[in-house]
């Protein structure tokens, strides 16, 4: 069984910050937020006047010195970012609200950014189930119609239903029938505690992947260590053929060790390459959030080129058909 890469300590990296060329504007960052201006301008005050407490707590909290766990860019900021990056595609995922009305606020706004910048941006769409199944497939089919080609990040954990709901069950029926990919946010039980931090318990993913085979899902940061929870071969049997991972967050949870660990257990073809920006996965070296020096990772990792391909986009290319 593979084991579990541990925790990463100093952030300290041991590879040059820079880019490649042979990579330029290929990559694909399958996991991306953006929020829009009303948030960005005041994001606590946003967050308390429209019942968000969880995503408050979450994303305007700072660390022990004072600084802000991740900034709150404007589009153009993040394509600047992309360009620094040689990054050509990023997919935007919405978050997992609370409240119906902000999943409704940020597909529109993804919308805007989709229809403004269609060679460089792609998005998914937030709905909140608990507010009622029929209602959440009625926006989702609205976000299709804009051009949003996927659900999620949801977490059912932080939004209030079970995993078997009926409400959740129709959206996963639209998924399926729409060949959309649906991304789940997932903690892992072994990391630290931090404030908002909302428990996933592993075996549900499991009852989602066997439940729902049509629909292909991507668990977010790892899937909380189901990438190297047992080979692929032991994980296809035991029905999670359809399960993809990102690596949303992974320089804050784990070692550069673990793209080797993930692709000896579960196979390149099964990972995406997700940066979780405008989150600061570096904070012991980067002042501000930026994709880089998270690519410089992946890219210095002992990887053979055809792996290294596929995370870093031939994989998102593949599943969400983006061409």
């Amino acid at each position: 069984m593979p084991e579990c890469p541990p925790a990463a300590k100093e952030n300290e990296p041991e590879y040059e910050v820079e880019n490649e060329p042979n990579y330029a504007m290929s990559t694909i960052d399958a996991h991306v937020h953006l929020y829009p201006p009303e948030i960005n301008r005041d994001p606590s005050g946003w967050a308390a006047a429209h019942g968000e407490s969880l995503w408050g707590t979450l994303c305007t909290r700072r660390r022990k010195d004072g600084r802000a766990v991740q900034d709150f860019p404007s589009v153009d900021e993040l394509l600047r970012q992309m360009d620094e990056a040689a990054v050509g595609r990023a997919v935007l995922l919405g978050w997992y609200w609370t409240q119906a009305e902000s999943c409704v606020r940020q597909n529109r706004f993804y919308a805007e950014c989709v229809r403004a910048h269609p060679d460089r941006l792609s998005a998914f769409a937030s709905v909140q189930p608990a507010a009622g199944g029929a209602s959440a497939v009625e926006e989702l089919r609205q976000a299709r119609d804009s051009g949003l080609i996927g659900v999620g990040e949801l977490s059912p954990h932080a939004q209030g239903y079970d995993v078997a709901s009926p409400d959740l069950s129709e959206v996963l029926a639209a998924a399926a029938d729409w060949s959309w990919a649906l991304n789940l946010h997932v903690t892992d039980p072994a990391t630290g505690k931090f404030p908002g931090r909302v428990e996933t318990p592993l075996a549900d993913f499991h009852r989602l992947a066997r439940a729902w085979p049509r629909v292909t899902f991507i668990l977010a940061h790892w899937g909380g260590g189901l990438a190297w929870a047992k080979p692929r071969s032991e994980a296809d049997a035991d029905g999670l053929h359809n399960v993809y991972y990102d690596t949303a967050a992974s320089p804050l949870l784990y070692d550069a060790g673990v793209w080797a660990r993930a692709v000896a257990a579960v196979g390149a073809s099964r990972i995406l390459f997700g940066s979780d920006f405008p989150l600061n996965g570096y904070p012991k070296v980067e002042t501000a959030p930026e994709m880089r020096r998270f690519l410089a990772e992946v890219r210095a990792a002992p990887l053979a080129d055809e792996e290294r391909s596929a995370i870093l986009g031939g994989n998102a290319r593949r599943i969400l058909a983006l061409g």
